[in-house]
């Protein structure tokens, strides 16, 4: 399925934004607003089939009707790429490709770290530590990228 969200026109300036923490078995996802610019964990999609994730992701979409999305980008403590760094650029074009929506990267260093942090101070802890985790990190990625000044996102060609 190729959603193609009713917001597609609308500008990041005053948009719905999805985040995604990209991971091989989970990827978390957050959502937040550009006007009010505070983000919040929404969900985790499960599994490692693509037809599965994206049927999820498909959903969201068309759900939330975003006018961008953010991905994390994995990066070694000191800034170099790895593996899941062109694992994760390439989800971000599938976005792209598949949404026609701007898809924002963000240096996602230390996020799942902080956000056990976040979660370990809120008292949470064992399963449902776990199964919060990856949505808190989207969490921290989007309002990584809601706090820093954005200039106007488009699409690639």
């Amino acid at each position: 399925m190729n959603a193609k969200p009713k917001s597609a026109q609308a500008t990041a300036d005053h948009a719905t934004v999805l985040a995604f923490d990209f991971g091989t078995r989970k990827i978390g996802v957050a959502v937040g607003n550009t006007v009010v610019r505070v983000a919040h964990p929404l969900t985790t999609v499960e599994g490692e089939a693509n037809a599965a994730r994206f049927a999820a992701i498909d959903a969201l979409v068309a759900e939330w009707a975003p006018g961008a999305l953010v991905v994390g980008r994995p990066l070694d403590g000191d800034g170099s790429e790895h593996d899941m760094t062109a694992r994760a650029e390439r989800f971000a074009r599938q976005l792209e490709a598949r949404y026609g929506l701007p898809v924002a990267r963000v240096d996602e260093r230390w996020t799942t770290r902080a956000a056990a942090t976040v979660l370990g101070e809120a008292g949470v802890r064992g399963r449902a530590r776990e199964a919060a985790l990856d949505e808190v990190a989207a969490q921290l990625i989007l309002q990584a990228w809601l706090d820093e000044p954005q200039p106007p996102m488009t699409t690639s060609p």
